[in-house]
C-alpha cells in the first residue's frame, strides 16, 4: 500500500535533474580541462577526485527509469 501524495511522487521525479545538475557543477573545472586539452591524465584525475559525481553520471539512465516515471506507474 503506497499513501505518498501526487506531490510527493512530484518531488521524487526531480531527483535525477537534480543529481545530475549537482554532479555536472561537482565537475565542471575538470570538464573544462577536459574539453580544452584531453588528456588521459586529466580524466583519471577527474574520476578520482571526484567519484560520487562519476557514479551519479554513470547512474543516470537507472535514475531516469526508477524515479522519471512516477506518474506513468500510477496510471
Amino acid at each position: 500500500m503506497n499513501n505518498q501524495s501526487p506531490r510527493g511522487q512530484r518531488s521524487w521525479s526531480l531527483l535525477p535533474p537534480l543529481l545530475l545538475v549537482l554532479a555536472l557543477g561537482d565537475l565542471s573545472t575538470e570538464l573544462r580541462l577536459l574539453f580544452d586539452h584531453f588528456t588521459i591524465t586529466t580524466l583519471v584525475t577527474a574520476i578520482r577526485s571526484h567519484p560520487l559525481a562519476i557514479v551519479v553520471l554513470v547512474a543516470q539512465p537507472s535514475l531516469w527509469r526508477h524515479y522519471g516515471n512516477v506518474r506513468a506507474q500510477k496510471g
